[in-house]
C-alpha cells in the first residue's frame, strides 16, 4: 500500500482523537445531487491507499454496465466532523475524486470536471474565486396539500419576526457551517414567505462547490431536525420569488485581483470587462446546466429581479451580471456578480462553464456592450433589439437546444457529461411537455 501523505495521516489522527465511528464518503452526481457511502474508521487507511471500489453504472451519468467499475479516492483536504450527528457517535465527511480501475480519472466526475477547468484557468495565471448567496425556503411539512405547500412564516425581506421559525433556523445552519469551517458572510430573511438566503464567504471554485453540496445537505438536516421541510426548488410558490443563487467571481493573478484597475470606470479591469463579455456571449449555451429544471425558467420569466434579459450594468438589478460597487481602499473587492444561476444548479459544473465562457472572453478580446442603464424588463422588445438586448431561453426546450449546439460547453463538459446531461434534460422536458396541468383544466375542459 503507498505511503500516506501528512494530510491523511492527520486525518487518521483527527479520527481517533475524536472517536469518530462512522465516515460518510461524498461525491456528486452529474445533476448535483449528493451521493454517500459510509466506512468505519478501519477501512480509512485501506480508502486512501486504494480507494473504494463501488458499481457505476448505478449512479446516473457515471458509466454503462459494461464499464461499471468505479473507485471512490477520499479527498483528505475535506475531512470535518457532522455536526448534525451530535457527539453520541461522531460522524465526519470527505468528498472523494472519482477514478476509473485503471487510474485514471472518471470522465463523469463533476468535481474533475471543475479541476480540469480550473487547470486551464491556471496555465493562464489565474485563479478563480466565488461567493454564493444561496436562497432557499421553508414550508410547514414536506407534504404538497390542495392549496400548495405551506411556508413557516409570512414575513418578506429583512424582516425580523420575534421567536420566528427562520430566524432559530439561520441561527442553527450558521452555528453548524461555522463548525464546520465553512464561513459565512451573512444571513437573511428573504422577500418571499418562508424565504431565507445564507452567503457564503468567498473561496476558490473547487472549495466553494463542495461549501454549496455540503450547505444544501445540512440544511436539509437542520429542517428534519426542526420539524420543517427546506426546498432548493427554483420555483416553488406561483407569484412569490424564485430561489437564486447569485454567485459573485473574480479572477486573481497571485496576490493581485485582475479584475480590479484603479481609474477605470467602476475600478474594472480590461480583463474584467472581457470575462464578463464572454458571460454574457455564452450566458444563452450554458443556461441549461447553470438552470437546468424545467422549474428554473418559471423563476427566470416571473418577474421578482429574476434576470431574463442579457446585459450588464452597475446598480442595475434587472441585468444578468452587476459590477457591485468598489470598495474603497480594498481592492480584493472588485468582482461581478452573475444573477442568473439558482441554487438548484450543480456548482462543479455550473462554476466550471461560468470560467470557461469567462477564459474565452479574455482569449477572443471580446468587447463589452455598453452598459444598460435602464430597466431591461420595462423595456419593449423593440427597445431591447435595438440596444442588441438578447433574451435568455424562455424554457429548457430551448436552452438544450443552444447548449446541444454549443462547442464551449461540450469541450468543458467532455463527451461524456455533456452527452449524458442532454439526455437527461431531454427526458425531463418530455415527461414535463406530456403533462396535463390544472391550469388546462380549469382554462379548456368546461368550454371546449
Amino acid at each position: 500500500m503507498a505511503s500516506l501523505t501528512k494530510q491523511q495521516s492527520r486525518v487518521l489522527t483527527a479520527v481517533q482523537d475524536s472517536d469518530v465511528r462512522f465516515i460518510r464518503l461524498w461525491f456528486p452526481d452529474v445533476l448535483g445531487r449528493l451521493k454517500s457511502v459510509a466506512i468505519v474508521p478501519a477501512e480509512l487507511e485501506g480508502a486512501f491507499g486504494e480507494g473504494i471500489g463501488f458499481d457505476g453504472s448505478a449512479v446516473e451519468g457515471f458509466s454503462r454496465v459494461f464499464e461499471a467499475d468505479m473507485v471512490l479516492r477520499p479527498d483528505a483536504s475535506t475531512f470535518s466532523l457532522l455536526p448534525w450527528r451530535g457527539e453520541t457517535e461522531p460522524t465526519a465527511r470527505m468528498f472523494c475524486d472519482i477514478h476509473a480501475p485503471d487510474g485514471g480519472p472518471a470522465p463523469a466526475d463533476a468535481r474533475h470536471v471543475l479541476k480540469r477547468t480550473l487547470a486551464r484557468a491556471a496555465e493562464a495565471g489565474f485563479t478563480f474565486y466565488v461567493h454564493p448567496e444561496i436562497e432557499f425556503y421553508l414550508f410547514k411539512s414536506g407534504v404538497v396539500g390542495p392549496d400548495g405547500p405551506e411556508p413557516v412564516d409570512s414575513a418578506g425581506y429583512f424582516d425580523h419576526v420575534n421567536g420566528g421559525t427562520a430566524n432559530d433556523f439561520r441561527r442553527s445552519s450558521v452555528q453548524a457551517l461555522e463548525d464546520m469551517g465553512i464561513s459565512v458572510e451573512f444571513s437573511h430573511h428573504e422577500a418571499g414567505p418562508g424565504q431565507n438566503e445564507i452567503d457564503l464567504r468567498y473561496a476558490d471554485a473547487l472549495t466553494m462547490a463542495d461549501h454549496v453540496m455540503t450547505f444544501r445537505a445540512l440544511v436539509k438536516e437542520i429542517a428534519v431536525e426542526q420539524g420543517v421541510h427546506a426546498t432548493f426548488m427554483p420555483k416553488p410558490l406561483a407569484g412569490e420569488p424564485g430561489n437564486g443563487m447569485h454567485t459573485h467571481v473574480s479572477l486573481f493573478e497571485g496576490e493581485q485581483n485582475a479584475f480590479f484597475a484603479p481609474g477605470a470606470e467602476y475600478q474594472l479591469s480590461a480583463v474584467g470587462r472581457r470575462f464578463i463579455a464572454g458571460l454574457l456571449h455564452y450566458a444563452p449555451e450554458i443556461s441549461a446546466v447553470t438552470n437546468q429544471h424545467v422549474n428554473s425558467y418559471k423563476r427566470l420569466w416571473t418577474g421578482h429581479e429574476a434576470p431574463s434579459y442579457i446585459c450588464w450594468g452597475h446598480r442595475n438589478r434587472s441585468a444578468l451580471v452587476r459590477v457591485p460597487q468598489y470598495k474603497s481602499g480594498k481592492e480584493s473587492s472588485a468582482r461581478i456578480e452573475y444573477r442568473g444561476m439558482d441554487s438548484a444548479a450543480n456548482p462543479y459544473l455550473a462554476y466550471a462553464l461560468m470560467l470557461a465562457a469567462g477564459l474565452k472572453g479574455i482569449e477572443d478580446e471580446l468587447e463589452l456592450p455598453d452598459e444598460a442603464e435602464d430597466d431591461v424588463w420595462s423595456l419593449t422588445d423593440a427597445e431591447r433589439r435595438a440596444l442588441g438586448i438578447r433574451a435568455l431561453p424562455h424554457n429548457l426546450d430551448h436552452a438544450i437546444a443552444l447548449m446541444e449546439d454549443s462547442e464551449l460547453v461540450a469541450t468543458t463538459l467532455g463527451e461524456e457529461v455533456f452527452d449524458f446531461f442532454l439526455r437527461n434534460k431531454r427526458t425531463e422536458w418530455s415527461g414535463y411537455r406530456d403533462q396535463v396541468t390544472p391550469f388546462e383544466l380549469e382554462q379548456l375542459f368546461g368550454s371546449l
